[in-house]
């Protein structure tokens, strides 16, 4: 029988007779430090439904894991799914393979969502590159003033999974001697994943000069202290 077919609600609800340890990990109780890429954005902390289970929940459903672990095993009764078949009314919550700890149906759906989600909670610090060129300034008066250099590509740094809030940028030389650096503020914007922005930093794109890169791009989210992956670039090429 598969396990979807426990979700009917006048079933008496089962599990498989398979027992999980529930060890409860010292997960963060807020973002303000960086442990590593598990790292959850700002307001959200580890589940802990067993040791490892690091998906990033609201406080209020970490509160209701720990308390549905706490008194799973008066919610097993034996019936035609085992020893952890569970008493009517509850399903196995799932938040995990093999995890027949017994639940209301809506905790169920809330580890479903909440599992669905769990990249996006990250603070995974993605960042990449696209590049803009200047446009002529307006006068007012049906002209435009451009200058030589206006059609130069340059570098803009993008990114998201950041916390919302400040995030420092760097371009440093593969040397680690420093180019450029900025200040940018991630905020929420649809169809991107935590804090996001975009930064032009009017740095030219050295790409077309046909030499490797000699530099790369960084960015730390300053609530968390996470540092992004470098992304290489070429920089300082001669403009005339």
């Amino acid at each position: 029988m598969k396990r979807t077919l426990l979700g009917l609600a006048a079933a008496a609800i089962a599990g498989l007779a398979v027992t999980v340890p529930v060890t409860l990990l010292a997960g963060p109780a807020s973002a303000g430090g960086d442990y590593g890429p598990d790292t959850c954005l700002e307001g959200y902390v580890w589940r802990e439904a067993r040791a490892g289970d690091v998906v990033c929940v609201t406080p209020a459903t970490r509160k209701q894991t720990r308390a549905d672990n706490a008194v799973k095993a008066s919610r097993w009764i034996s019936g035609p799914f085992g020893p952890h078949t569970c008493v009517n009314g509850y399903v196995w919550r799932e938040a995990f393979a093999g995890d027949d700890v017994c639940v209301t149906p809506a905790v169920r759906a809330q580890a479903k969502a909440d599992n669905a989600k769990a990249a996006d909670r990250k603070v995974s610090a993605k960042i990449w590159i696209t590049r803009y060129t200047v446009a002529p300034v307006d006068n007012g008066d049906g002209t435009a003033t451009g200058t030589s250099v206006d059609d130069i590509p340059r570098l803009k740094i993008n990114g998201d999974h950041f916390n919302v809030g400040r995030v420092r940028l760097y371009i440093r030389y593969n040397t680690g001697k420093l180019f450029w650096s900025g200040t940018v503020k991630a905020s929420v914007h649809s169809g991107y994943a935590g804090g996001s922005f975009g930064k032009k930093t009017g740095v030219f794109d050295c790409a077309a000069t046909g030499k490797p890169a000699n530099a790369y791009v960084q960015a730390k989210d300053m609530i968390s202290g996470r540092w992004s992956p470098r992304v290489p670039v070429r920089v300082g090429c001669a403009v005339l």
